[in-house]
């Protein structure tokens, strides 16, 4: 078997209840080794748990995880040794420099004397932080915790590493910076990365696979494209438009065009909705009718609305037991919340996990 089809994360009905509360269902998730797998979803759901189970400190109510073959409940030491972990909040010592601080974590994975400066160096280098090892943690900016956070991960040279939200609260520069070492360390070590994130355009640029949470089920998990392909085939276009004059009569136009379903106004452009591909009836209607089109783009990989489709989806599934329940089924509201900033965060130190 070819090393990037092997499988090296692997869960079976994996499940965690809380109470009467499911916060993980019946997750089956294979993540082949090299692969940059994201795991996205708002805020609560499961993605936080998930991880927790699979790094061995919390034990699932029933279901199994292993990771490169070993039961993550039952060895969890063993877990340990092979996973890399980078929470949502980094925990340095403030009083301390960055290259002390992974001495630190290098003598807590018994690493010692010339090889654990040697391997302070090269991440540091790596990491591009040399200029900035000598000066205290509690001077850094969030992107270079992330960065200093990423070679504390790699002391232990781990085979995967699991990372909580690592982009958030980074600019764009530094963005960049940290997706390229995070592309590299898949490409150049062949290391297994699994991210956790809410921020879908981060994810959509390094991710090779994607796995979509919400409410505690998986709902979808491929490659962004064929995601985006199910959604078309299923009778879900999106067509951005704008045209010249841009009066009331050219939003009468798009709601007339066959088999749409909604037309709205996103900025200067009108996004429609609609079960087939309409281009076509809108170009001949726009000319017949005296308009010019300005703006013309069908959305194919867009991730947000890969999103948005199948938490509609979920909604639809969902709508009877909600009405019950007297829950809402708001689509929009969850995606909203995936896209906005992180909220009562739980503040967790590395250690040498």
């Amino acid at each position: 078997m070819d090393q990037m089809e092997r499988i090296i994360i692997h869960t079976e009905g994996l499940t965690k209840c809380y109470g009467e509360k499911t916060a993980v269902s019946e997750l089956n998730l294979d993540i082949r080794k090299g692969e940059i797998f994201g795991l996205l979803g708002p805020n609560g759901a499961g993605k936080t748990t998930t991880i927790l189970m699979l790094l061995g400190l919390t034990e699932p109510t029933s279901g199994t995880a292993s990771i490169n073959g070993r039961d993550c409940t039952r060895d969890p030491i063993g877990i340990k040794t092979m996973v890399g972990y980078l929470p949502d909040q980094m925990g340095f010592y403030a009083d301390m420099t960055g290259r002390e601080n992974l001495r630190f974590t290098g003598r807590l994975n018994g690493l010692k004397g010339t090889l654990l400066e040697e391997r302070i160096d090269s991440l540091l280098e790596r990491v591009r932080m040399t200029e900035a090892a000598d000066k205290k943690t509690g001077t850094y900016s969030r992107g270079m915790k992330q960065r200093l956070g990423i070679a504390d991960v790699l002391m232990k040279d781990p085979q995967v590493v699991i990372m909580d939200e690592p982009t958030l609260g980074i600019d764009p520069e530094g963005m960049r910076e940290l997706t390229d070492l995070i592309r590299r360390l898949s490409v150049e070590d062949g290391r297994t990365i699994l991210i956790s994130s809410h921020q879908l355009y981060q994810v959509q640029q390094i991710c090779d696979r994607v796995g979509l949470f919400v409410e505690g089920k998986l709902i979808a998990c491929g490659k962004i494209e064929e995601l985006a392909e199910q959604v078309q085939q299923e009778g879900n276009y999106v067509l951005e438009t704008a045209a010249v004059p841009d009066d009331g009569g050219f939003k009468a136009l798009l709601n007339d065009l066959g088999n749409v379903r909604q037309v709205e106004r996103q900025g200067d452009v009108y996004v429609v909705r609609s079960r087939n591909d309409v281009r076509r009836e809108l170009l001949r209607r726009s000319l017949d009718q005296g308009y010019t089109l300005s703006h013309l783009r069908l959305r194919g990989g867009d991730l947000d609305e890969i999103y948005r489709r199948y938490f509609e989806k979920s909604d639809e599934k969902a709508g009877k037991s909600n009405e019950k329940s007297g829950k809402s089924g708001a689509a929009g509201g969850r995606l909203a919340a995936l896209r906005g900033r992180k909220n009562d965060k739980q503040e967790r130190a590395s250690g040498d996990l």
